[in-house]
């Protein structure tokens, strides 16, 4: 079972994924893609499958030990932990390292779904168990399938396709209202402002605001988790027994 803080590291290859999205390839081509895929999703979610209810903490890989993000998001981490849930990370240094880091200290369970990248794709020594994938839409799959919260801290590009994602996909009713909490206010205090320029402007709903709670406190969080995920849906659900049949004992 690869659960992978045993798994051997990965050597990139930076045209497969491009001639994946390129368009038509032959007939044998796409099948075999098809495989691939399909190989990607089934060694994630035996990874996966047992971790039970998660947070998944969405940040860059760019702020490091000492930075007030990365303190910030490790006393996040740490918080989630302490409710009873699994933090789930991009697996990565930066913010991500810190939300696990958080979690192991404070005795709770520390995932990580990675990514092959030619940059910032080693997985941080804070994880109890890693599973590394090439195609960026599993991983995201993964990174939303287990979660009954998200939490987003600083970040870039990456972290906005990743809220963005999360919030769409509980806008138009493909996932469950969890909560979505954005740490930082300074940081984020432009996408707010923009956010709220579409509410006005009637491109989004006023109510599509409420998705989103902007903080900068732990508690004023662990607050809301505990009324908008725990008691709203009846957590925490026992984890589900390994089987050793399918290999999983």
């Amino acid at each position: 079972m690869p659960d992978t803080l045993k798994e051997k590291e990965v050597v990139h290859d930076p045209y497969r994924e491009k001639l994946f999205l390129e368009g038509p390839r032959s007939r044998w081509s796409e099948l075999v893609s098809i495989f691939k895929i399909a190989w990607e999703f089934l060694r994630v979610f035996r990874v996966l499958h047992f971790v039970g209810p998660c947070v998944t903490v969405f940040g860059s890989a760019r702020f490091s030990e000492g930075h007030e993000y990365y303190e910030l998001t490790r006393k996040v981490g740490g918080a989630m932990a302490d409710l009873g849930f699994t933090v789930m990370t991009g697996g990565g240094p930066g913010l991500m390292e810190a939300a696990n880091r958080g979690a192991k200290e404070a005795g709770g369970l520390s995932i990580g779904c990675n990514i092959e990248l030619p940059f910032e794709q080693t997985h941080n020594k804070y994880l109890d168990h890693v599973v590394t994938v090439y195609y960026f839409f599993v991983r995201k799959v993964a990174l939303v399938k287990y979660s009954y919260a998200f939490v987003v801290v600083p970040g870039g590009i990456g972290t906005l396709d990743e809220l963005f994602e999360a919030l769409t996909l509980i806008q138009t009713g493909k996932i469950k209202d969890f909560p979505v909490i954005v740490f930082c206010k300074d940081y984020w205090i432009e996408m707010r402002e923009h956010l709220e320029k579409m509410a006005k402007a009637k491109s989004i709903d006023l109510k599509d605001l409420d998705l989103l709670l902007f903080t900068d406190s732990t508690e004023e969080a662990k607050k809301y988790l505990q009324e908008h995920s725990i008691e709203r849906y009846g957590l925490m659900k026992p984890r589900p027994k390994k089987l050793k049949l399918l290999g999983e004992g």
